[in-house]
């Protein structure tokens, strides 16, 4: 057995005997956006230490914290916190937790994120449903030796982002008069925000929005046959007329997400009821 296949199994088998069912989802919340977790039920609370090869989460607005309970009437698992490339961690240790997920039964996959806006069109504070991605991230999650028991060796990435959840989002936005944009999220390394030359270019390939996390877990979970789902927080703009700044800190990009979270909160909990 291979090390990463011996992990999963000791992360799973620990987590195990907390389950009271068979997860439905499993949800990743990015900077600032962990008070969904607030709106489920019955929940329990794991701090990553204690869970086995779960490394701790170091990142302001991100808790650390595994939360298993009832969301949308479904038995949910959700990470308030996720890890990224930028703060040391090999990609293996990124989307390990997708791993641990799909041991345990998750089949759908939902994400949310803190982004920087590159569309004219959006504004702080606007939501974004991701319809594809553009991985510029230095290293890809699925390097290395295939693991057959996890997924193909070339998995399809045509339609990373289910249609079909897209759409349903669409219709509960609607239903709710909540304003929400679709487009292209660009995923970059990080730590820094982006130059004013470098947006201009990611604008250019294709990009409506970027951010440092989020494709390297959708990479894994299209691996490992799960369906996905994915929305940013538009917390900053990076295009911005001449002579305008477009400074931006990591306090401001919190509080942004904060602000738009009850409107993204509820799309979620509506989406995991219909799945």
């Amino acid at each position: 057995m291979s090390d990463l296949l011996s992990q999963i199994r000791a992360a799973s088998n620990f987590l195990r005997p907390f389950l009271k069912a068979v997860p439905r989802a499993g949800i990743i919340l990015g900077s600032g956006l962990g008070n969904l977790v607030g709106d489920m039920e019955d929940r329990q609370e794991i701090p990553y230490e204690q869970i086995p090869h779960f490394p701790p989460s170091t990142v302001e607005g991100h808790s650390g914290t595994l939360i298993l309970g009832t969301l949308g009437g479904h038995y949910v698992i959700a990470m308030a916190g996720r890890y990224h490339y930028y703060e040391g961690y090999t990609m293996q240790q990124v989307t390990f937790p997708v791993r641990v997920m799909k041991a345990l039964g998750v089949d759908t996959l939902l994400l949310s994120n803190a982004a920087g806006g590159m569309n004219e069109a959006f504004s702080v504070g606007d939501l974004m449903i991701i319809t594809d991605h553009i991985n510029l991230q230095p290293e890809h999650p699925l390097h290395g030796k295939n693991i057959p028991e996890l997924g193909p060796r070339f998995p399809d990435m045509s339609e990373a982002y289910s249609q079909q959840l897209v759409k349903k989002a669409e219709q509960v936005a609607a239903a709710h008069h909540i304003s929400v944009h679709k487009g292209v999220y660009v995923g970059v390394q990080g730590p820094t925000f982006e130059t004013r030359a470098e947006y201009r270019y990611m604008h250019r390939i294709g990009g409506d929005a970027v951010g440092m996390s989020t494709v390297p877990e959708v990479i894994v979970a299209i691996h490992g046959g799960m369906k996905v789902f994915a929305m940013s927080v538009i917390t900053d703009l990076g295009i911005v007329p001449e002579g305008h700044e477009n400074k931006v800190s990591h306090e401001e990009v919190l509080a942004a997400a904060k602000a738009a979270e009850p409107k993204l909160t509820l799309i979620f909990r509506e989406l995991i009821q219909q799945l």
